[in-house]
């Protein structure tokens, strides 16, 4: 099994449709791809799951320990011929300014895998060779193999930034240079890219990416650099906590609306014995049958708010199973829609669409972003999710702010950002935990444990 990290100097350097574009040259050729993202980004594994067919596993070194990052690597990759990392921001960006955790050069360490880097070579002639030597020469534990330039102007740009290269860096290969082309640009809002749930890539699309890859990318000379595994990585589950017994129906909400879940928080909830049920906010008029709890993940309900509101079975299915005390967790998105409703930026009551109403606060979009960022959370209380004095990390990213919860409402994470305290959040009514922040179970796999062991009490409870 051969690897290789696709990073880029900085943002927007074209990483997610370059490396989109190299996994379905590969699948074309009839090999099997597992596709990884690093940190914490929900979009891009969205594309990559269209084009391999296969989940796409967040790698992310801050907000999970090494250890279970190298698991889920090669639990992810194990029957793959080849496994493509897509890197997040700059190659050495992470949580601070000294250490690189949470970065792609932490990945590439923790995996072995080579690393190539996107270069953005619009207004670069030159200079992009100096800029390659400080990136391969930053951190020698990271090897960069070469190069894909972006964004080249004409036929005599590409033979500057080939002679820069081949001049001053023998040692590194330029593996390809991609001329502007408009018609690769993948559509954006405020989160980022449109996600692979409302916009799937059209067969034009791919077959364009995929002619202008081969013609102007060496996939021979790629596949010769993505070396197999180098770090010695266990070929085991990515779950340290112990299965416990028999299965209950977990229900997970998958649509359009609510599409931003990690992989590895599926795979731990089944290790710790759920049954992922999924289901659709927007088209099911009823939660699945016979289900024990309920998962409701971040994602777009704004955008989808008219069908949310107007699906009264679902909201009134939804209601009845908090309040009969079924444990039901919510991120973000899913938060959003366990409130009264979504109103716009002017926050005027004649716009807002009406949610399920559990916690008695409407919600308004904003034009600029709210928060970003990772996320450590200590438990304050017992919830579903695990006792008083638990820790778990994961991030937030969102556009929208609620009313200020009511003083009755209880309080159960204590939440903060590196050594600064946010205060306290994560909200509970009954068995209903809801928050602004999207925990990746990896980070304590006991969470999942724990919600799992909830459902089952609560399948035994209604049982008596």
């Amino acid at each position: 099994m051969k690897s290789i990290i696709i990073a880029a100097p900085h943002s927007g350097s074209g990483k997610t449709t370059i490396t989109v574009g190299i996994m379905e040259c590969f699948r074309r050729r009839g090999l099997t791809v597992a596709p990884f993202k690093v940190g914490p980004d929900f979009i891009d594994p969205g594309y990559h799951r269209l084009v391999t067919g296969l989940p796409s596993a967040n790698l992310d070194g801050w907000i999970c320990p090494p250890e279970f990052v190298r698991a889920s690597f090669a639990h992810h990759a194990l029957n793959a011929d080849m496994a493509i990392i897509e890197g997040v921001m700059g190659l050495f960006d992470g949580f601070g300014g000294i250490a690189d955790e949470g970065s792609t050069a932490q990945v590439a360490r923790l995996t072995g895998a080579p690393v190539i880097l996107v270069v953005d070579a619009r207004g670069l002639a030159r200079s992009a060779a100096a800029i390659l030597k400080g990136f391969a020469e930053f951190d020698p534990s990271v090897r960069v193999a070469g190069v894909i330039f972006n964004n080249v102007g004409s036929d005599s740009h590409e033979r500057i930034l080939r002679e820069a290269v081949g001049q001053s860096l023998p040692e590194l290969k330029v593996f390809g240079c991609i001329p502007r082309d408009d018609g690769l640009h993948i559509p954006a809002r405020h989160l980022g890219l449109l996600t692979a749930e409302e916009h799937p890539l059209s067969g034009e699309f791919l077959d364009h990416l995929v002619e202008v890859i081969r013609d102007r990318v060496d996939l021979g000379l790629l596949w010769g650099a993505a070396n197999p595994l180098g770090a010695p990585v266990p070929r085991a589950e990515p779950i340290p906590c112990q299965t416990l017994g028999g299965s209950v129906r977990l229900a997970v909400a998958r649509d359009e609306a609510f599409c931003f879940v990690y992989e590895d928080n599926l795979c731990l909830l089944r290790r710790a014995g759920a049954e992922i049920v999924t289901f659709s906010p927007l088209r099911d008029e009823r939660l699945p049958e016979d289900v024990a709890g309920v998962y409701l993940p971040g994602g777009y309900p704004e955008v989808f708010a008219d069908a949310l509101a107007a699906n009264t079975g679902m909201k009134e299915s939804l209601a009845r199973a908090v309040n009969e005390g079924m444990p039901v967790y919510a991120e973000c998105g899913g938060f959003i829609y366990l409130t009264r409703g979504v109103t716009d930026s002017a926050g005027e009551p004649e716009s807002l669409h009406e949610f399920v109403g559990i916690f008695p606060v409407t919600t308004r979009m904003l034009p600029r972003r709210k928060a970003l960022g990772y996320r450590e959370v200590e438990l304050a209380a017992d919830t579903i999710i695990g006792p008083a004095g638990t820790l778990a990390r994961g991030h937030e990213f969102h556009y929208s702010e609620m009313e200020e919860m009511p003083a009755d409402v209880e309080r159960a994470y204590r939440v903060r950002r590196g050594p600064v305290d946010l205060g306290m959040e994560g909200y509970r009514y009954r068995n209903c935990l809801a928050s602004y922040v999207h925990l990746h179970f990896g980070s304590n796999p006991e969470l999942a444990a724990a919600f799992v062991a909830r459902c089952r009490s609560f399948v035994t409870r209604s049982r008596v």
